[in-house]
């Protein structure tokens, strides 16, 4: 049975679909629930997710299973090298007839596949920079220009992108400012034995899964609006304003850690992920505000993809979420600035 928007959106009824909505997935994907429940906190947000593992870990199913289970329209691009702009977000094409039936030519607007509530980039960083950005305008302001005409996007709008680790042959890394339009970055773990037993028969018989479609575009909005009502104490949108501010190297409150292998902190775009995120694990929660163990939770997904690291970080076998941690362990959630600080 499809939920449907016609009843009232209330906090039970908003945990009831997203308990049916990891359900679903659950029924597709082995494993993987923290993954999940980020992709899902996402959406709940109306924020965009980035996906990274290497290939066969499931990251596109999981994004094509929950458009099915949330019957959302569904543009998906492979991105490859050869990919241009246009392939993305259209192009103007010269139709031979125009709408007065005067038998002349004009040129009308054939939208491209971002013109979907759900967009997945399957393995986004093997285009190359130029396609990437085509996608920048569209994650930041939900429209797109061509041709010096502004076309809106449908709301909701999210785009889930996958992508392979940067060590892999063929992939360009992503630039600092579209990473930066990502509200959550997850990794994809490889699956222990158990669980990748359980993929193997899952994949490998005939039956296939019949997913449920629990929700729709219009009750997903009035979810995503929720969210954004929740409130939020001021000392713990404080606490998610000084983890953010701990991130940058030149900042007094910052870890030794931070100021040896960070070049750039995180962005605001950071502390707004970890409080519309925080707002999404109250409801998820069945509390009526967030806290700040909610916003410390999405500290790795929400910060780490954020941070531009020096080749010292590198050289010293460093990662975005080692640092993170350094930066929880030394910032008091009783209290603003460095644990043990004046």
């Amino acid at each position: 049975m499809t939920a449907t928007s016609t009843t009232v959106m209330t906090p039970e009824r908003y945990v009831a679909i997203a308990s049916r909505i990891e359900a679903e997935v659950a029924r597709a994907i082995v494993g993987q629930r923290n993954v999940v429940r980020t992709a899902l906190i996402a959406m709940l947000c109306e924020g965009h997710v980035l996906l990274e593992g290497v290939p066969g870990l499931g990251k596109t199913k999981l994004l094509t299973t929950l458009a099915k289970v949330l019957s959302l329209d569904f543009g998906r691009i492979q991105f490859t090298p050869d990919l241009m702009p246009a392939d993305v977000t259209g192009t103007q094409v010269l139709d031979a007839a125009d709408e007065t039936g005067g038998g002349g030519r004009t040129f009308v607007f054939r939208p491209g596949p971002v013109f979907n509530a759900m967009v997945l980039a399957d393995e986004i960083n093997r285009a190359t920079p130029k396609t990437q950005s085509a996608l920048l305008e569209a994650m930041a302001e939900r429209s797109v220009t061509v041709a010096g005409m502004s076309h809106q996007l449908p709301r909701p709008f999210l785009v889930m992108a996958t992508q392979n680790p940067i060590e892999q042959e063929g992939t360009y890394p992503l630039p600092e400012a579209q990473l930066d339009r990502f509200m959550f970055k997850a990794e994809v773990p490889f699956p222990d034995a158990d669980d990748l037993q359980a993929i193997v028969s899952l994949t490998t018989g005939t039956a296939e899964e019949e997913l449920e479609t629990v929700a729709d575009a219009e009750s997903l909005q009035e979810m995503i609006r929720m969210t954004r009502t929740v409130p939020v104490a001021d000392d713990v949108a404080r606490h998610a304003v000084d983890l953010v501010i701990a991130t940058h190297p030149d900042q007094p409150t910052a870890p030794e850690v931070v100021s040896t292998y960070v070049r750039a902190g995180a962005s605001p775009r950071g502390a707004q992920a970890l409080i519309l995120g925080a707002k999404a694990m109250a409801l998820l929660g069945g509390r009526p505000s967030a806290s700040a163990d909610d916003v410390r939770s999405l500290a790795a997904s929400a910060l780490g993809h954020r941070l531009v690291l020096g080749y010292e970080a590198a050289a010293d076998n460093k990662s975005p979420t080692d640092l993170i941690e350094e930066v929880l362990s030394a910032v008091s959630p009783e209290g603003s600035g460095v644990r043990g600080a004046p």
